[in-house]
């Protein structure tokens, strides 16, 4: 069944193929001042890079790219270009939602960790006697 499916599909145009390639340069020189700017971390871009690296791969081989869109049963090469992005964007989501949901555990956690430690302040201060403030000794001196 794949076979057949590879004499229905047509590589990308030249055009798309370049408009691919162009893209995912355009994204490798974007997220290389991102990160030099400090506005993007290293650590989220490798995944840009690699991503770029893929859809650059899949413009240059053709084979690879009918090869992918015979398994996914796409009508066209371009549309399994847009399905891997969308399949990108989706696992990019769902990374994004895990560290959400991490980091506002860590914020609750901190939260009530710090009313805890306010409350113990306020116990010890409740039970020392107040000495008195440095500027008042002063004035007392100067009265006197």
């Amino acid at each position: 069944m794949i076979p057949s499916l590879f004499a229905e599909l047509e590589p990308l145009p030249e055009r798309q193929r370049l408009v691919a390639i162009a893209g995912a340069l355009l994204v490798v020189l974007a997220v290389f001042e991102l990160v030099r700017r400090r506005k993007l971390r290293e650590e989220y871009s490798w995944v840009w890079i690699a991503t770029a690296g893929a859809v650059t791969w899949l413009a240059v081989d053709q084979q690879l790219l009918l090869t992918l869109s015979g398994w996914i049963g796409a009508a066209s090469t371009a549309s399994t270009l847009f399905f891997g992005g969308i399949v990108f964007l989706m696992a990019l989501a769902v990374q994004f939602s895990i560290r959400l949901s991490k980091l506002t555990h860590r914020q609750r956690t901190l939260a009530q960790r710090l009313a805890l430690l306010e409350e113990e302040l306020q116990a010890v201060r409740r039970q020392q006697p107040r000495a008195p403030e440095a500027g008042t000794a002063r004035k007392q001196d100067e009265v006197a």
